[in-house]
């Protein structure tokens, strides 16, 4: 078996996309292929993801053939836990590499890439100067507050406030200084421990539903934030931790996504106003609310999201027959 990928990070978030050795993925609309690699080939997400080849919060895309018209490419997101619906670090990668490697017709200052998520369409802007591909901004699918001002108790913190939103992926909300935490001072182990507690209560006692479709309608993680959700010309920094407690480098692009459309429901940010978003990287997204929308019965916004990827190799990767250990494992 050897599997070859082409591995970018954005904001220090890491993207390993499989560039060939998968078999065909049958012809299906986007969540139909998601099942079917979930139930037939998900011994090749460890395989990619697990060590000894990757690590606990690796994460990787796969190309697929796009269902949606206009589609350019289409792709599904691999994490520590299984498959997402929606990943912004990610999409600003993939936008890059779809002008790098000649999947749309370049064009200058701007070239558009049309991807098919699982949560549905979103359209990459890719900046392009003298032929080369630089910062990527998206738009995604219609984003909303699905529950505001909500609090439960949790054992070892007390009464904690959250917001429920929707990015492409639900998450919980919360200011980190409920827990007794602040952003560079607590160890990142802290941040991890509350954000799954919240998760979890969340998962087991808070059921969500999405008007598209119900394979959307889980909590994908919480996002900790610093608590200044007020528009002003300061960063606001945010963790996110989603999957089996995987943290993300990178500010989060669906999980900015679904901040902005917590801010716009709550008076906090207006359509048009841009704000900075920091991760516990000190990597930043640029975010903003494009204009306002609807999903179903939800007032919901569009929001534009802005980062860069870099390149950070390319490997091949083989199974020995002999490896006990060469399918993936995981120690924490």
């Amino acid at each position: 078996m050897n599997l070859t990928v082409v591995d970018m990070h954005t904001g220090g978030e890491p993207l390993r996309i499989v560039t060939g050795g998968y078999p065909a993925i049958p012809k299906a609309t986007i969540l139909e292929k998601r099942a079917y690699v979930r139930d037939n080939l998900d011994h090749l997400r460890k395989l990619l993801i697990f060590e000894p080849r990757g690590h606990y919060d690796m994460y990787g895309a796969l190309l697929v053939e796009p269902d949606l018209p206009g589609a350019d490419l289409a792709v599904l997101f691999m994490h520590n836990e299984g498959y997402s619906t929606m990943c912004g670090h990610a999409i600003v990668a993939l936008g890059r590499y779809a002008v790098d490697q000649g999947l749309v017709a370049k064009q200058e200052p701007f070239t558009t890439v049309n991807i098919e998520a699982p949560c549905g369409l979103v359209v990459a802007s890719v900046a392009v100067s003298d032929g080369k591909a630089g910062a990527v901004s998206f738009e995604s699918v219609p984003a909303f507050l699905f529950a505001g001002d909500r609090q439960i108790e949790l054992t070892g913190y007390g009464k904690i406030g959250f917001d429920i939103a929707y990015g492409g992926a639900f998450y919980a909300l919360a200011d980190c200084h409920q827990f007794g935490l602040e952003f560079g001072h607590d160890r990142v182990r802290d941040f991890v421990d509350a954000a799954t507690t919240l998760t979890n209560r969340l998962k087991a006692e808070f059921p969500l539903s999405h008007p598209d479709h119900d394979d959307l309608a889980f909590l994908y993680g919480t996002i900790l934030t610093d608590g200044k959700d007020a528009f002003s010309g300061e960063a606001t920094r945010n963790v996110c931790v989603f999957a089996e407690a995987e943290v993300d480098r990178s500010p989060t692009g669906s999980g900015v996504t679904a901040r902005l459309a917590a801010m716009h429901a709550k008076g906090e940010i207006a359509v048009g106003q841009t704000r900075t978003f920091e991760s516990i990287a000190g990597s930043r997204f640029s975010g903003a609310v494009a204009r306002a929308a609807r999903a179903g019965p939800h007032e919901a916004i569009v929001a534009r999201v802005g980062g860069r990827a870099y390149y950070s190799g390319r490997a091949e990767f083989i199974v020995e027959p002999d490896d006990e250990l060469g399918p993936g494992f995981l120690l924490r």
